[in-house]
């Protein structure tokens, strides 16, 4: 049998000497046949001799690569001449037991390692834990390519690797022919011939590199990969790493993961600085997960001499902390000290790089190292690329820093670069001046006028955002009348998009209605109840509260709402949540405190004052006061209930959500007997007059005295009577409510008194309620704790009898 066997062989490399690439054939296999049985005369197979032993050559008997990636290799050459089929297929003899099997002698501990690792192919089911650990990946603006900054210096490329980059590629032949060398010669393949042979396999076109990928000796000699990996130098291990990344393979392949934990080992030995950078930079290429390998970079990085590296290392290791969306705190000062020590020699696309890495590690910076950051981005921002514009703005969103000179360059190249920016550009630009508070209508108008031509491609993603951030600045609809419905129409495009991220869809709805607008289309689908019991479901985002916002909205604002509503439970539980929050956070703070005491003595008792919320989904407080006709005020509720959640802390105009309850109409003659008042003049022959004495209303006088005493028609009684569902703008016949807020920088736009739009639409909300808002502005208020009782007390009495009928 082993005769025949090896007369089969060498009977199949005479075969190959005669095809297409005989000559690399021929040269590299003298090795094998010694040089024998070469004088056939080139290009002719030579006629089998009497008795001679003729081996039937059958290319597609080894064939073992799929159809559908055979089809997709031929795939686009229609056009072209036809060509013969290539001579070398991957080969296996289908019954050859020898074709994947290492002929070393392994222990079983390896076999198995190396088993499990490889039989996690190309089609192999991704870990959860990897899965869970990639980061998604965003389109950079205008199609920027994000590692452009790589290409600033040349010591760039020790420390990265360029995909666009490759060597002069092989021919399909030759490549086929590397694999079946590897074949034959199997056990005799030391760790420096692993690694040349996966760096020629890797100069393979790319859209023939599935052909190579999924042939048998390439498993062969990645499981000599494997065995060879602690002989393999650190230089080796970088070239065999590189290569497998030119070849495109899998991120969840077995073999990474036993190359990703030799490298682990080899950076807690000290393997140097710059081949820790590669390697972070290759597994990125790769698409490959590896935190437990940056954590031990980092970990390293702190006793590197930062004195022999330069700019190129410092900018690729913030590269590589904001690709694994991590932040070394024990890294960070070290960190910072470089940035500034090298950060006038940062060239434009490199500071972008930086700004980019902090904001995706959410790295913590001091504020003044944020501040020479951003003036070093004004310095450049003329030979800045937009992508590296918008990288800055959003290192100043993540460490909420407005810097001046930054935002009023932002209005004069904004004008100029919006036209060819692209979506996911533009979006960050808004969303940078809504989390900054920073409003600028030149900078909103270029980004309003430039998005009607994209949105319709545009993600979900990218649509709610916009939304959110117009609609948080307060921009006008009818600035760009076209820019809310193609924004809406963007979502409608998007629906299938919701089921996984329905935080995008909520993020819109609460953008429009901070604009008063309410599509019903959309709004029916975020209260239905399968989207809402999505939305409850969530646990890493606080959706609940954006849907509570949501339905309460609508409400309010949309008369006749005939669409689904959120469920009356999932609305108290949020009510009861924000309120817990606000006892120990708002409810709290001096300013609010001061004023809730003062006007308790202003009116003539804490009775007189209620801190609440009155319209929960707002998530803010109120002190509410009532004010009779003649200004003297009416109590609220007893001493008990003035600061528990109870139903009397939360109006019944406050509860929009409940619908369908039965209600009794307010007339003119139940109010006169409730009060003991005559109602209007109406004529009733057969009715007996009323015995009782009937208590006329105090005369007006002063607006600064006390409330009057006699019979009260209770709130609480009115509140029981009136219907929840229809609140009505007065329910006290001449009471006025007043909401008492006191305001803070965070309520307006930045250096405006233009409210943001959660509060712009609170104050829409409470007028349909009937209340008056009265704003002790911070920019009054807060210089007054400092002053005397008496000058605050007489700002809040002007205040109040300000806003008397």
């Amino acid at each position: 049998m082993s005769a025949r066997a090896l007369c089969r062989r060498v009977a199949a490399l005479r075969l190959l000497a005669s095809t297409p690439g005989r000559e690399v054939w021929r040269s590299r296999c003298q090795r094998w046949d010694g040089g024998h049985g070469e004088e056939e005369e080139e290009g002719r197979v030579p006629a089998p001799r009497p008795g001679e032993y003729l081996v039937q050559y059958n290319p597609a008997a080894y064939e073992t690569v799929p159809r559908a990636a055979a089809a997709a290799a031929s795939c686009g050459a229609e056009d072209e001449e036809p060509a013969p089929p290539p001579l070398a297929p991957p080969f296996r003899q289908q019954g050859n037991p020898y074709s994947v099997r290492s002929s070393r002698s392994l222990s079983s501990s390896q076999n198995t390692l190396l088993d499990l690792a490889l039989s996690r192919g190309e089609g192999g089911k991704k870990p959860a834990s990897a899965a869970a650990a990639t980061p998604p990946r965003e389109d950079p603006p205008g199609g920027f390519e994000p590692r452009a900054f790589q290409k600033c210096r040349p010591e760039y490329a020790a420390v990265s690797h360029d995909p666009a980059h490759r060597p002069t590629p092989i021919s399909a032949d030759e490549a086929f022919l590397l694999l079946n060398k590897v074949s034959v010669l199997r056990g005799s393949l030391g760790p420096q011939d692993v690694v040349g042979f996966l760096g020629e396999l890797a100069r393979l076109p790319p859209e023939q590199l599935p052909l190579v990928r999924g042939h048998s000796c390439f498993s062969m000699l990645l499981r000599y990969a494997v065995e060879s990996l602690r002989l393999l130098s650190d230089a080796q291990l970088l070239e065999a790493l590189r290569a497998l990344a030119s070849l495109g393979l899998h991120p969840a392949h077995g073999v990474l993961g036993l190359l990703e934990a030799e490298f682990g080992r080899r950076a807690t030995e000290g393997m140097e600085p710059r081949r820790l950078l590669l390697a972070a930079d290759l597994w990125r290429c790769l698409g490959r997960p590896v935190p437990q390998f940056l954590e031990q970079l980092y970990g390293s990085a702190a006793g590197w001499r930062w004195s022999d590296m330069g700019p190129a290392e410092l900018v690729q290791l913030v590269y590589v902390m904001g690709e694994g969306r991590r932040s070394p705190a024990d890294l960070l000062p070290t960190l910072e000290l470089q940035l500034l020590r090298h950060l006038d020699r940062l060239t434009a696309e490199e500071l972008g790089a930086v700004c980019l890495g902090l904001f995706k590690s959410q790295s913590s910076l001091s504020p003044g190292a944020v501040v020479r950051l951003a003036n070093r981005a004004c310095a450049l921002l003329p030979e800045m690329s937009d992508y590296g514009l918008v990288n800055a703005l959003k290192l100043l969103r993540f460490s909420y820093l407005d810097h001046r000179g930054l935002l009023r360059a932002l209005a004069t190249e904004m004008p100029r670069r919006a036209p060819r920016m692209g979506v996911p550009g533009l979006m960050h630009v808004a969303l940078a001046c809504s989390a900054l508070h920073h409003r600028d209508d030149g900078v909103l108008q270029a980004v309003a006028d430039r998005l009607p031509a994209l949105v319709p491609p545009c993600r979900s993603k990218d649509a709610a955002k916009l939304l959110w951030a117009f609609g948080t600045v307060g921009f006008p609809p009818s600035r760009a009348p076209r820019l809310y419905p193609g924004l809406a129409e963007a979502l409608r495009q998007r629906e299938a998009e919701f089921r996984r991220f329905p935080e995008h869809l909520l993020t819109g709805l609460l953008g429009l209605a901070f604009a008063g607008i309410f599509p019903t289309d959309l709004l029916a689908q975020a209260l239905s109840p399968d989207f809402a019991a999505l939305a409850a479901a969530s646990r890493h985002l606080e959706l609940k509260k954006d849907l509570f916002t949501v339905d309460a909205s609508v409400g309010l604002e949309v008369p006749g709402w005939a669409g689904p509503r959120v469920d009356r439970a999932l609305a108290e539980e949020v009510t009861a949540q924000l309120w817990s929050f606000a006892l120990q956070d708002v409810c709290v703070k001096p300013e609010v405190l001061e004023a809730e005491r003062l006007l308790g003595e202003l009116l003539g008792g804490a009775a007189y004052v209620r801190k609440h919320m009155i319209l929960p989904h707002t998530r803010s407080i109120d002190l509410e006061v009532r004010l009779d006709p003649a200004g003297g005020p009416v109590p609220l509720c007893s001493e008990g209930d003035l600061h528990g959640p109870g139903p009397e802390s939360v109006s019944p105009a406050a509860r929009a959500w409940e619908r369908g309850l039965v209600g009794v109409t307010i007339t003119e003659d139940l109010l006169a007997q409730l009060t003991n008042i005559k109602g209007p003049v109406v004529s009733h022959p057969t009715e007996k007059p009323d015995s009782r004495p009937a208590h006329s209303p105090a005369p007006t006088a002063s607006r600064d005295r006390a409330f009057p005493s006699g019979a009260e028609l209770t709130e609480g009684l009115l509140e029981a009577l009136r219907r929840p569902g229809a609140p009505s703008p007065c329910p006290t016949r001449g009471v006025q409510r007043l909401a008492v807020q006191v305001s803070n920088r965070n309520h307006f736009c930045y250096r405006s008194r233009q409210l943001l739009g959660l509060h712009a639409m609170k104050r829409r909300q409470l007028a349909l309620l009937g209340y008056s808002v009265v704003e002790l502005h911070y920019w009054e208020w807060f210089p007054l704790l400092k002053r005397s009782r008496a000058e605050r007390l007489a700002y809040l009495r002007s205040k109040i009898l300000g806003h008397l009928d």
